[in-house]
């Protein structure tokens, strides 16, 4: 679907680079909190959300912390850390509560065309496992955000929560917990919906097949952007005061030209996704969860395996992954040259020292990509013991572009999650990483505020209007139950989820 070319607005209050779910999300935050401001956003394909945000590129999980072992981890003195699961589950709610207030505001079309309930489940088997689930399970659901969660090692309890997980399993030790009130979301849904709000919006101005080049300090305290219109040929520029860079794995070339110091020392590892797509109907039809396991000793956290209930365009899919590929994109849509081109003298040490402490990552690749068919299918089979080849194809996920950093004591460290890059100014961020990314993006970007917008976000106004869109943010819901169960039932109402 080609979209109109429009003009090139010469100076706007704001630039957002990529019409992703940190774009769409940032520019309905900042029309809410100051309806004047002007806005323009580039994107380099012809539709918004379609790479990291759509909706096959993306796990689809409303990473709550539910069912994700990962945030999780079990120390060497086999203590486990809950920190950034009540962490993420504080900032999902953050993110419920402006969808629904933008439900509210009919900004957003019916909720269901982006947003579902459905169980989450975390699965495990084997002795040390099991106990390992059990010591999570207690010490999350001390917490009130996981007060729902409910835990079982009875074949027939899981058998009711997952039976395509039980159909034909071995007898061995198993257990699983279960959170009734989780959610898929379709990310690359939603971000569209916020984009075509903002297009109808006075001072908002969307480019498509439009690429940043470049940007470059005005010398009067904002900056010249430079573009490439990928239609015809022609470069132009704007001028603005504030730039967000929210291309995805493309954030990183764009950081690195800009001349801030804060750019210096990050580089990126680019991740391939695959998953297992069901064609049977019949199959489909006999889940209804989001099953996650733990990842195989190892591997990498973005390994974590799932076999996954989506709804997607109103239809139910099942997943099973995700597995890894490997590609110097960047971007699906991106250039082979994208990680040759990426290193640049400021960051050769932190990716040489995080290439040499990730050698288990490179190993894990490597394995990876010789994986054939019916080497997929054995590992579904530890989800789904009674799969068969004919019912499963392979379906190309997103690209991912994991965040290599200094690191004082290291050289160099490689991160898994996301990281938000501020000029010491604030007139330049950049988003960077993934997981759990668009499930925090609304906290993600409120917490850009205060940096990019220090004197608007102390006046009183910003202030009552972000605590009408977003109760609880700032607010440490883990310590304040009776908040997160008024929100609870606030969003899942407005939001149409069930509990």
């Amino acid at each position: 679907m080609s979209q109109a070319i429009r003009p090139l607005v010469p100076k706007t209050d704001v630039v957002l680079m990529g019409a992703g779910i940190m774009s769409a999300t940032l520019g309905m935050i900042l029309k809410e909190l100051n309806p004047e401001i002007t806005i323009q956003i580039f994107e380099r394909l012809e539709v918004a959300g379609t790479e990291s945000s759509d909706a096959w590129n993306n796990a689809g999980t409303g990473h709550s912390a539910f069912c994700e072992l990962n945030y999780t981890p079990q120390k060497a003195d086999g203590s486990i850390d809950i920190s950034k699961a009540v962490k993420i589950a504080e900032q999902f709610e953050v993110s419920r509560e402006f969808w629904a207030y933008l439900v509210q505001k009919k900004y957003l079309p019916n909720s269901s065309e982006f947003i579902s309930a459905v169980p989450h489940l975390s699965f495990v088997w084997g002795n040390d496992n099991v106990n390992f689930l059990r010591k999570r399970y207690e010490l999350l659901k001390a917490s009130p955000l996981f007060k729902d969660m409910v835990y079982a090692e009875d074949k027939n309890q899981i058998s009711n929560w997952a039976p395509l997980v039980m159909q034909g399993r071995d007898d061995q030790p198993i257990a699983a917990t279960r959170m009734e009130m989780g959610t898929d979301v379709n990310f690359g849904a939603l971000t569209r919906s916020m984009i075509r709000c903002l297009e109808k919006m006075k001072g908002v101005t969307i480019h498509y097949n439009v690429e940043a080049l470049d940007l470059d300090p005005d010398g009067k305290g904002g900056w010249n952007v430079f573009v490439k219109n990928l239609l015809s040929g022609e470069k132009d520029k704007s001028n603005t005061k504030f730039v967000f860079i929210g291309a995805g794995g493309a954030t990183l070339h764009l950081l690195k030209r800009a001349e801030i110091k804060e750019r210096k020392g990050y580089g990126g590892f680019p991740v391939s996704g695959l998953w297992l797509k069901c064609l049977n109907e019949k199959i489909i039809k006999q889940h209804d969860a989001k099953v996650y396991g733990k990842a195989s000793v190892g591997s990498p956290p973005m390994s974590v395996p799932h076999i996954d209930t989506r709804m997607i365009d109103g239809k139910k899919e099942l997943l099973f992954g995700p597995f890894a590929g490997f590609s110097t994109k960047f971007l699906k849509n991106g250039s082979l040259m994208d990680l040759p081109k990426s290193i640049k003298f400021d960051n050769l040490i932190p990716m040489v020292f995080a290439g040499i402490r990730n050698v288990p990552l490179t190993k894990y690749l490597i394995e990876q990509l010789r994986l054939t068919h019916e080497d997929r299918v054995a590992a579904l089979r530890e989800y789904v013991p009674n799969a068969q080849s004919k019912d499963w194809e392979l379906k190309e996920a997103g690209q991912r572009v994991q965040v290599i950093k200094k690191d004082k004591k290291e050289g160099g460290i490689l991160e898994f999650g996301t990281e938000v890059v501020v000029s010491e100014d604030g007139t330049v961020a950049a988003l960077l990483g993934a997981s759990p990314g668009a499930s925090t993006a609304v906290a993600a970007m409120l917490g850009l505020l205060p940096k990019c917008f220090t004197k608007e976000s102390k006046s009183e106004a910003w202030q009552r209007k972000l605590k009408e869109m977003t109760p609880s943010f700032g607010v440490s819901l883990s310590k304040e139950e009776k908040l997160l169960k008024e929100t609870r039932q606030r969003t899942s109402k407005v939001l149409d989820l069930t509990i």
